[in-house]
């Protein structure tokens, strides 16, 4: 099992570096086929950081699985995320429709004082 850690804070422009970085990874795992998912998924988790996280603070763990591969973004803040139940005029509230939507599987586990909340992508079987 192969991952890698860091703390950052995060602006308008991060989401773009930090996919470069998970695609990079993805890469050098033999998963590339996971990065349009992943980067995606990432990018929602990044934009509620930069619009719900006082201070905009954040980790973000990238974990190489047997099955596929684990991403988890950490902050302080409490408040647990809401799958929204956005109309089509409305300008957000489907990030986390879009993660379970992309991923196979997602959650948040509340880890004092903040959060983490994660997704997994599984490989495809070779065939």
């Amino acid at each position: 099992m192969n991952c890698h850690a860091m703390n950052f804070t995060v602006g308008d422009h991060s989401a773009h570096h930090i996919r470069r970085i998970v695609r990079a990874y993805l890469r050098q795992w033999d998963m590339a086929e996971l990065s349009d998912a992943a980067e995606l998924a990432l990018t929602e988790l990044l934009t509620n950081v930069i619009r719900h996280v006082p201070g905009q603070r954040c980790s973000l763990l990238i974990l190489r699985q047997h099955r596929g591969v684990r991403v988890e973004v950490g902050d302080p803040d409490p408040r647990t995320p809401v799958v929204g139940d956005a109309d089509e005029w409305d300008e957000g509230g489907r990030g986390l429709l879009l993660v379970e939507a992309v991923t196979d599987r997602w959650g948040v586990d509340l880890s004092p004082p903040g959060k983490t909340v994660w997704f997994e992508c599984d490989a495809k079987a070779a065939t």
